[in-house]
C-alpha cells in the first residue's frame, strides 16, 4: 500500500453536491445519466469477475447439498426475492466462491436463512437485500434514514451514553434530535468500497453479510502483510496504528477483525422496518459502519456519522491515507493512492501533479485489468478554493466518435439505482486522487510507502494542534 502524495494537504471525502435526492435531475454540466446498460469498450470488455472466465462460471447446482440450500432459500424468499436467486444463478453469482475462506454466496445466503441474527434483524430482510445487492450493486447508497418514533427513545438513550466522551460537547448534548438525525452522510468512502466488493467480490460481500448480521457482528479475514508495506515490522504499525483487532498468522500474514462500532445496530434495526425509497438497506448500514471503523481507528459513531481518530482533524468521513487503508485491507491488494492535485496550504487548487494524458492512461489501463478504480474528486469556488470532495467509482469507459472517452460512474449518493456518466473533460481535471494498482503506476511516479505519509501526516497533525514538531508515536 502505497501513496504518491506531495503534499499534507488532505481533504475529508464526506458527500457528493447533489445530496438531495429530489433534486437529482440538476446535474453538473458533463453529466449525462445512462437510460441504458452499458459496457466498456467492446475489444476491452471484462467479465464481472475477471478471476473467472465463461467457462469457469458455474451456472447449475449440482450437487445435492446446493440444490438442497438453494430449495431451502426459495421456500422462505419472497417472490422478487426468487427472483433475485434465479438472476444470481443464471449469472453465475450463486455458486461464486471466491471469498476469502472459499465459501459461495449461496454458502453465505444459508447460513443467514439457518442461523441466528443478531437482535431486531430479519434474516428474511437480509437475504432479500443482500440479493438485491449482489443482482444491483447500484442500488447501494449512503442515504441515511430518518429514526421513527418507536426507535427515537433507544437512539437518544445510546447517544447519550456515548456523548460523555470528550468530543461531546454541553451543547450537543442538548441537541440530541438534531445530532442523531442525519441529513447528509460521510460516508462516501465506505460506501463506494462497498459496491466495488459486492461487484467486484460478490463471494466475499455476501460473507461480510453473513458475518456482520450474526450475533456476534463481526467477520475475520486473512491478509498478506506485504499488501500493506514491504516491510513486515512497517506493516504492523499500520495496524496498530488504525487499532484494527488482528491476529499475526506468521510473519507474512495476519488475520483481521471487521465489525461495525456498536450503534450500528440501532440503525440497522430501523432500516429493517422502516426503509424509504433511496435510503441505505440494513447491509448498507452494517457494512458502511464496519468500512467508517477501519478507516477511522475504530472511532465511529453511527448515530452521529461522526469520527475521530488521530489522523484527521475532521469529524466526518474519511481522508486519503484512512480510505487507502480500509480499500487495501478490505480487498487485500497492495493499493497505491496517486494524488493527482497540487494544493497550496489554503487549499487551492494551483496545478496538477501530472498531465490528464496520463492519468487517464493509468485509470483506462487499470480498467482494462478489470478492476474498478475508487476516485476522490473535488469542488473548487471562483477563487479556485477547494470547498468540498466526494468519493465515486469508475466502472468503465467508452470511446466517443471524437476519440474522446466517456467514463461510466458509480455515485452512492445521487439518488438513482444506475450508472452515470461524466465526459473526460469533465472529470480528469477534479480527481484529487485514485487508488490504482502498484503495477499500473510504478513506472510513473516515485513512490511511498503509505505507511510513511500516515506517520508524516499524524506529525503534521500533532504540531498543527500544538504548535510543536511531536516525536513518532
Amino acid at each position: 500500500m502505497y501513496s504518491y502524495s506531495p503534499n499534507f494537504q488532505q481533504f475529508n471525502y464526506t458527500t457528493t453536491f447533489n445530496v438531495n435526492p429530489k433534486k437529482v435531475e440538476e446535474k453538473p454540466e458533463g453529466h449525462v445519466e445512462i437510460k441504458r446498460s452499458y459496457h466498456t469498450n467492446v475489444m476491452k470488455d471484462v467479465p464481472f469477475n475477471p478471476a473467472f472466465s465463461a467457462s469457469q462460471l458455474r451456472t447449475r447446482l449440482t450437487t445435492e447439498d446446493e440444490k438442497s440450500k438453494y430449495n431451502q432459500l426459495v421456500k422462505i424468499s419472497d417472490k422478487q426475492t426468487r427472483k433475485n436467486l434465479d438472476s444470481l444463478l443464471k449469472k453465475g453469482i450463486l455458486l461464486n466462491a471466491d471469498s476469502n475462506d472459499k465459501t459461495s454466496v449461496l454458502d453465505s445466503l444459508f447460513r443467514i436463512a439457518t442461523t441466528p441474527r443478531a437482535e431486531g434483524l430479519d434474516a428474511g430482510m437480509l437475504i432479500k437485500e443482500t440479493t438485491a445487492t449482489l443482482n444491483n450493486p447500484f442500488v447501494i447508497t449512503q442515504e441515511f434514514g430518518d429514526i421513527p418514533k418507536e426507535f427515537e427513545g433507544e437512539a437518544v438513550n445510546a447517544y447519550k451514553k456515548s456523548s460523555s466522551k470528550p468530543a461531546f460537547t454541553a451543547q450537543q448534548k442538548a441537541n440530541v434530535p438534531t445530532e442523531v438525525n442525519v441529513e447528509h452522510s460521510g460516508t462516501c468512502v465506505a460506501a463506494s468500497e462497498e459496491f466495488n466488493l459486492a461487484q467486484k467480490m460478490p463471494a466475499e460481500f455476501a460473507r461480510f453479510a453473513e458475518g456482520l448480521s450474526s450475533p456476534n457482528m463481526q467477520v475475520q479475514k486473512s491478509i498478506k502483510l506485504a499488501n500493506l508495506a514491504d516491510n513486515t515490522l512497517d506493516a504492523v504499525w499500520l495496524l496498530n496504528a488504525f487499532e484494527i483487532p488482528y491476529e499475526m498468522k506468521d510473519f507474512n500474514n495476519a488475520k483481521l477483525t471487521f465489525a461495525p462500532d456498536k450503534n450500528a445496530i440501532i440503525r440497522a434495526k430501523i432500516q429493517t422496518v422502516d426503509k424509504d425509497p433511496h435510503e441505505r438497506s440494513c447491509i448498507d448500514v452494517l457494512m458502511q459502519s464496519t468500512l467508517m471503523q477501519v478507516g477511522s481507528q475504530q472511532s465511529y459513531n453511527s448515530l452521529t456519522d461522526k469520527r475521530q481518530g488521530k489522523f484527521n482533524q475532521n469529524d466526518k468521513g474519511l481522508i486519503e491515507f484512512e480510505k487507502t487503508f480500509t480499500e487495501s485491507v478490505l480487498e487485500d491488494k497492495n493499493k497505491i493512492s496517486v494524488t493527482y492535485q497540487t494544493v497550496d496550504e489554503n487549499a487551492k487548487l494551483v496545478g496538477y501533479e501530472t498531465d490528464m494524458t496520463t492519468m487517464k492512461r493509468q485509470l483506462v489501463d487499470t480498467l482494462d485489468k478489470g478492476e474498478n478504480v475508487i476516485i476522490g474528486y473535488t469542488q473548487v469556488d471562483d477563487n479556485n478554493i477547494i470547498i468540498n470532495g466526494h468519493e465515486i467509482t469508475i466502472v468503465g469507459y467508452k470511446k466517443n466518435n471524437d476519440g474522446k472517452l466517456t467514463f461510466i460512474c458509480n455515485d452512492t449518493d445521487d439518488g438513482m439505482s444506475k450508472a452515470i456518466e461524466y465526459s473526460e473533460d469533465y472529470l480528469l481535471p477534479k480527481i484529487h486522487h485514485a487508488a490504482l494498482p502498484h503495477d499500473i503506476v510504478q513506472n510513473d511516479v516515485k513512490m511511498v510507502e503509505n505507511w510513511v505519509e500516515g506517520l508524516n501526516s499524524y506529525k503534521e497533525l500533532k504540531k498543527q494542534q500544538t504548535g510543536n514538531t511531536p516525536t513518532a508515536a
